[in-house]
């Protein structure tokens, strides 16, 4: 059944029987239903991102039926950069990268130095929201990491909707997950994750809008640090 004729009510309903199955389950879904025009949005930063490639290695996904890509904001950490080379090397395939449109050095000519330290939300809107979109032309659904348990504007994400901000269907297998889970994956299944997971960080972002995570704070605590902002925009639908 092609995506034209699932309305967002059919999403609901698919959502709803999926709800409780094992993520290779609703990646199968996913892959039966909208490959090769499937795209896997990864950070190379977040654990999820990570147990989403294995998952699809694991079911043959990452030869030509989902479309792996990821955000090239010109802040990403090394260690990010580092741990897509591994991943590429490891399951032989080679992640696709969008950048905006326009550079570090044209955005500071026309919105001034350090925009990310001044309008977080519009840097985030040039340098990721632009560019995801340009990434999912041509898709009928993108598959995301998120998990409910991440941040309280996560808590009611369905496994599959219809993403507004987009104009594809968004598929979230891990949606259920706790952290514990996601590690656990991990380890017994020997995942490569980003090295800074060791050093405090256990939300990763672009370098000048992320820290370490002090004992005892939220795990997304350290990203935009000082302010309220706690989404970069890319899961936020439009009101």
């Amino acid at each position: 059944m092609a995506l034209r004729q699932l309305s967002v009510s059919d999403l609901k309903a698919v959502s709803e029987t999926l709800e409780g199955k094992p993520p290779l389950d609703v990646l199968g879904w996913a892959l039966e239903e909208f490959s090769p025009e499937l795209a896997l949005a990864c950070s190379f930063g977040g654990p999820t991102g990570m147990v989403l490639l294995d998952m699809l290695s694991k079911l043959g996904a990452l030869n030509g039926k989902a479309h792996v890509f990821y955000l090239e904001t010109g802040f990403l950490f090394p260690e990010t950069h580092a741990l897509r080379e591994e991943v590429e090397d490891r399951y032989g395939f080679k992640a696709a990268a969008y950048s905006s449109d326009i550079s570090l050095e044209q955005m500071a000519e026309k919105h001034g130095p350090e925009l990310w330290a001044r309008d977080s939300d519009l840097c985030c809107e040039i340098r990721k929201v632009e560019p995801n979109a340009r990434a999912l032309v041509g898709m009928r659904a993108w598959l995301s990491g998120i998990r409910r348990d991440q941040a309280s504007t996560r808590r009611e994400t369905a496994i599959v909707d219809w993403d507004a901000k987009f104009n594809l269907a968004k598929v979230s297998p891990l949606v259920a997950w706790s952290e514990a889970q996601v590690w656990t994956y991990i380890v017994e299944n020997r995942v490569p994750y980003n090295a800074l997971h060791d050093r405090g960080y256990p939300s990763i972002g672009c370098m000048p809008c992320t820290r370490p995570v002090k004992p005892g704070e939220d795990p997304r605590a350290g990203r935009w640090a000082g302010t309220d902002k706690t989404e970069c925009g890319l899961h936020v639908q439009p009101k």
